[in-house]
């Protein structure tokens, strides 16, 4: 059951507290060490963000899909890097066991999302597949009690400091869904080896990396759901959450922009007066107004479904569309209204500016999510 509302409201004025006084101050030694500081993860895990997906007999306080949709546009409003330390817990790390899961795993596991004591990860993407998920090499082959699971992933978030991953695997030798099956594989296992942290262009802080997986033992139990065959929808379905939740953090960091971009155009002068009174400026901040409150009704209107257990693969593809691609849109308009000011690192868009670039691309890209959304637009109009 989610949280009443009376219990929610405090739980997000918690949220809008704890990202305004601890992480946006911060944001810029984040950027510098390439990691969070472990007083802010302890602070995290304090007041429950590690376990707000998962239902609340291991922990967590199981917010509804609307509730965590608003969550992430206050926590979307800092460094995107802090969110991603949670955000495997939240969703793609632990939301296989809670849909999947068998019950000895979930009670073994779950616990341990929720608190943060363990931080999951991800394992589907591949040196050569990313969008084509069914064409992912990694294999598991039965051996005795157990499989073996050999392969390489990429660009796994949090891997360098996972405590479980979620590993795709083949199972069978064909191109089918049915032919992946998933794995919740402890990283300590013999076998495993984890790759140098990725240098990417944004996004500091938040650690992503390879794992080669090379003649790695588990036991059956560690079969997610106790079957072969099941990763790939598994996945798929938490897809669709997750790109809700990461369409909510789009919005909260467009909303973050804005108010960088009015903090500037109404301090600025130029020709003796403020720079918010000149008509284009204005159009650039208006625009990406109307841009948030319509990505935010879409949002909603999407966790609503998904709460009242629609099929919500259309609209959350929908939404990761548009919010992401309005992301990068306000991101080009706050740096446009900083002018030259806005290239340079002493102001925090230059930043905020590398790390929105991401959002197009991981939790399926643009094009993955035009694809999705004809295809499901043509089946329902021969439906």
């Amino acid at each position: 059951m989610a949280l009443d509302e009376n219990s929610f409201s405090i739980f997000l004025e918690t949220i809008k507290k704890f990202v305004n006084q601890k992480l946006i101050p911060r944001e810029s030694e984040v950027e510098e060490t390439n990691s969070i500081p472990i007083d802010i993860i302890s602070e995290m895990k304090h007041i429950g963000l590690f376990g707000i997906s998962i239902p609340t007999k291991y922990g967590g306080s199981n917010l509804s899909m609307e509730q965590e949709v608003k969550l992430t546009f206050e926590l979307g409003k800092a460094s995107p890097a802090f969110r991603s330390i949670a955000g495997t817990n939240i969703g793609i790390g632990s939301q296989t066991i809670v849909m999947s899961g068998t019950d000895e795993q979930k009670t073994k596991y779950l616990p341990k999302f929720a608190s943060g004591e363990i931080i999951g990860s991800f394992a589907l993407t591949e040196p050569d597949s990313g969008s084509d998920a069914m064409s992912i090499k990694t294999t598991a082959k039965k051996n005795g009690e157990g499989y073996i699971i050999n392969g390489t992933k990429r660009y796994i978030t949090n891997a360098p400091i996972a405590g479980i991953f979620s590993v795709m695997a083949k199972t069978k030798d064909e191109k089918s869904s049915s032919s992946i099956s998933c794995f919740l594989v402890e990283s300590d296992l013999p076998g495993i080896t984890i790759g140098k942290p990725d240098s990417k262009m944004g996004q500091r802080g938040a650690l992503t990396s390879d794992i080669i997986f090379d003649n790695c033992f588990v036991r059956k139990d560690a079969l997610l759901g106790g079957r072969e065959g099941i990763g790939f929808t598994t996945a798929m379905k938490v897809l669709d959450k997750g790109r809700l939740h990461i369409s909510g953090i789009c919005v909260g960091l467009s909303e973050r922009l804005l108010d960088e971009a009015l903090k500037f155009a109404t301090s600025r002068k130029q020709f003796g007066e403020e720079i918010s009174n000149f008509q284009l400026v204005q159009a650039m901040i208006a625009d990406s107004k109307a841009e948030i409150l319509a990505a935010k009704g879409l949002i909603i209107n999407t966790a609503k479904m998904r709460d009242k257990e629609k099929n919500v693969t259309l609209e959350s593809s929908c939404a990761k569309l548009f919010c992401s691609e309005i992301l990068g849109k306000i991101t080009n308009k706050t740096i446009q209204i900083h002018g030259g000011a806005g290239y340079m690192t002493e102001y925090p868009v230059e930043r905020l500016y590398r790390d929105a670039r991401l959002f197009r691309i991981y939790e399926g890209t643009s094009q993955i999510q035009q694809l999705i959304i004809a295809r499901e637009t043509i089946k329902n109009f021969k439906a």
